[in-house]
């Protein structure tokens, strides 16, 4: 029964602030996409990340002509991370460094999406990072929560 009452409590939280969908956690943000992705941006360097750029689509299709709704990707990571993940899975360098996109969905609203480690763990098969894999967890979901909340 706990058991129960937690999947439906996790999901009444998935379902207001953030989803996870094939691979992919968004979380819901209080800001507009520039705003979000430059806190997103401040957050990784206060924590030591290193932010290897931001990528506008948005202003790539405007110079092409064509619209987009405001859409950004961040590119970030650190070697002290990154290393030990690549250790237990060689492929998993083709998913880092990290991204995470800051996207308008057609209603106006915000949100920061990243790939679940969880997700990308399986993907690559991965065994013995588990408590690297956890603390990569927790260290995404509180980099989004900190941009995306007021």
């Amino acid at each position: 029964m706990k058991k129960i009452l937690g999947t439906l409590g996790l999901m009444a939280i998935l379902s207001t602030n953030s989803f996870a969908d094939n691979g992919l956690i968004s979380v819901k943000s209080a800001h507009d996409v520039k705003a979000t992705a430059d806190k997103l941006e401040t957050v990784l360097k206060s924590k030591g990340m290193n932010v290897f750029g931001r990528v506008d689509h948005a202003g790539g299709a405007e110079a092409a002509g064509m619209k987009l709704s405001p859409t950004e990707v961040v590119i970030f990571g650190n070697p002290k991370v990154g290393t030990p993940l690549m250790n237990c899975a060689p492929t998993m360098a083709i998913d880092l460094p990290q991204k995470a996109l800051v996207w308008e969905d057609e209603s106006g609203q915000v949100w920061l999406t990243y790939n679940d480690p969880a997700y990308l763990a399986a993907r690559h098969d991965m065994k013995g990072c588990e408590e690297v894999l956890k603390k990569v967890t927790g260290a995404l979901g509180n980099f989004a929560a900190a941009a995306t909340s007021k």
